[in-house]
């Protein structure tokens, strides 16, 4: 059995069972995976239509599909021509006598309506082939109602879905995942606090601290560089945006439009000085919180006494309170992991993946490469640790990463499986895993520049310069550093980066679709990536007297 030297304050074992954790949660991944294919009754094939483009009075054009007796079953209008083609960059093969003003037809084929609901909220996509071209419509209504005003056409087949058993199973299944990831963000913010200050104060010097916050910087900086390298040599090998055919008509807001690089920073900036810790706290701002406990850790060095021993004392008694709880809550983890599951399956549907088959292949590829082989060999050659032995003791964390899409709610598993399976020092551990889940995004930096160039080799395609791909390259790392932890977070940085190489913003709201998996995929890197951090850390770190650890 291998031990570990570690410094954190002792707390509860971790449960033991004749099943292990990282087994438990693997299973509940595949059980709930497949289960939620099994009741997606969400999605719906639909009859063949016609779509027939036509002129408006005022000078719009409307965009019609017609059913079987004529009937209406989707319906867009357009304000003017340019306002169709901006939409539509296939607009000449759609409509070729919209500048003349005559009307068009063309068959619809492979109709397909997806529904996917939240409490009230209901999500649809419809995608469907305007000839040999791809259409995708995902529009968001608050209840019923609204979907009878704003899309009645797709009325009747919501009430087939509504009145299904799998409908509320899938609903269940949401409202038990978000229970468990709650209760993972509840003890967040006084594990990362108690954690955080301990880990400070046991460094005994700022001059500790400041080393071990430079080290830490450098290596979120190089594995963030390394990320988006692989993303743009995988996407310029696989070229998946070449001769694709982006599908049109997308709906929905487009996230982060108007915010620019500095705005971000400044505000990144201003977030680090909370005026009020205790509304921080209530708030869960990470990097506000992360900030006030480096500070209050360092002048309880400075300050030193009896004052300074009875608040790290106080402290450290929080945290072995904070783990002891941690570990109670993580027994729960294989039930949110198979909601989490069942759910995400549930809600996607397969048809949409036909349609970014290789720009998923590309960005899954890129986060392989970037997991199993780049952040290993650092492990292996920088840490002088096993990837196999250090992947497994994280595997609860990876996997719950990966089923919640939240690095900030898996924080509390991946410091307990950090210190309690990996054998890392609570003194590295509270310093680099809070700052790693506000600040270092490989997966999300990877996926912003592969995400971008795939755009941008559809709508051009070509390739871009080089010149382009090295702003891509420099603005998806600095827009990760701003990325929150949690769901769909690189969405919003995405729009960005399509800024900085005068991309349409539209385009980023064509690829909401398969966002949900691609995040899932790229948190299970994030979280990754800060857990080989404290690894790498440690090893250059100066070891206190030895005490023994816990094996992986």
């Amino acid at each position: 059995m291998s031990q570990f030297v570690s410094d954190a304050p002792a707390a509860a074992p971790e449960p033991r069972s004749r099943f292990p954790l990282h087994y438990q949660i693997l299973a509940a991944m595949v059980v709930g995976a497949a289960v939620g294919l099994w009741v997606n009754a969400g999605e719906r094939a639909l009859p063949d239509a016609t779509v027939r483009f036509e002129p408006l009075p005022e000078g719009g054009i409307a965009v019609t599909e017609i059913g079987r007796g004529g009937r209406t079953v989707f319906r867009q209008t357009f304000p003017s021509v340019a306002a169709f083609e901006q939409r539509f960059r296939e607009a000449d093969d759609l409509y070729p006598e919209a500048r003349r003003g005559g009307p068009h037809e063309l068959p619809v084929t492979e109709r397909r309506l997806h529904f996917s609901e939240v409490r009230e909220e209901i999500s649809l996509r419809y995608t469907r082939q305007y000839g040999e071209l791809p259409m995708v419509n995902s529009p968001d209504v608050a209840s019923r109602a609204e979907l009878a005003q704003r899309h009645p056409w797709f009325l009747d087949e919501y009430d087939r879905y509504a009145g299904t058993a799998s409908r509320s199973l899938t609903i269940a299944a949401k409202t038990v995942g978000d229970l468990f990831l709650r209760l993972l963000r509840m003890i967040t913010v006084p594990l990362i606090v108690t954690s955080l200050v301990t880990g400070v104060a046991g460094l005994g010097s700022s001059e500790r601290v400041g080393a071990m916050f430079g080290k830490t910087l450098l290596y979120y900086l190089a594995t963030s560089f390394l990320a988006i390298t692989t993303g743009l040599a995988m996407v310029n090998l696989i070229r998946p945006g070449v001769g694709a055919n982006l599908p049109g008509g997308g709906e929905g807001a487009v996230a982060g439009e108007g915010r620019s690089l500095s705005g971000i920073f400044v505000g990144l900036v201003e977030e680090m000085i909370p005026p009020n810790p205790v509304a921080a706290l209530a708030e869960g701002d990470f990097l506000a919180i992360i900030v006030f406990s480096i500070l209050l850790g360092l002048f309880m060095i400075f300050v030193g006494g009896k004052s300074g021993e009875t608040l790290r004392e106080l402290f450290a008694a929080g945290f072995e309170v904070m783990m002891a709880m941690t570990v109670f809550i993580i027994r729960l983890a294989p039930i949110g992991v198979f909601a989490f599951m069942l759910y995400a399956t549930a809600s996607q549907g397969l048809g949409v993946f036909a349609t970014f088959g290789w720009y998923l292949l590309t960005v899954f590829l890129a986060l392989v490469v970037h997991s199993c082989f780049v952040l290993p060999l650092m492990l292996w050659l920088v840490a002088r640790r096993s990837p196999w032995q250090y992947a497994k003791a994280l595997s609860p964390a990876l996997l719950t990463a990966f089923s919640t899409a939240s690095s900030n709610g898996t924080l509390p598993l991946t410091l307990t499986s950090v210190e309690r399976r990996a054998g890392v020092s609570n003194r590295v551990s509270s310093f680099v895993l809070p700052l790693g889940a506000t600040i270092n995004m490989d997966g999300t930096a990877l996926y912003e520049a592969v995400a971008v160039l795939f755009i941008a080799q559809a709508y051009t395609g070509g390739a871009m310069s080089l010149e382009q791909q090295i702003i891509v390259a420099v603005t998806a790392l600095l827009a990760s550093v701003g990325a929150a932890g949690i769901p769909s977070a690189g969405l919003v940085m995405m729009a960005i980066v399509l800024q900085a190489v005068d991309l349409p913003l539209d385009a980023q709201g064509l690829i909401i679709a398969v966002d949900r998996v691609l995040d899932m995929c790229r948190t299970a890197v994030n979280v990754w990536s800060d857990a080989c951090g404290c690894a790498v850390i440690e090893r250059f770190e100066p070891k206190p007297a030895a005490v023994a650890g816990v094996a992986a």
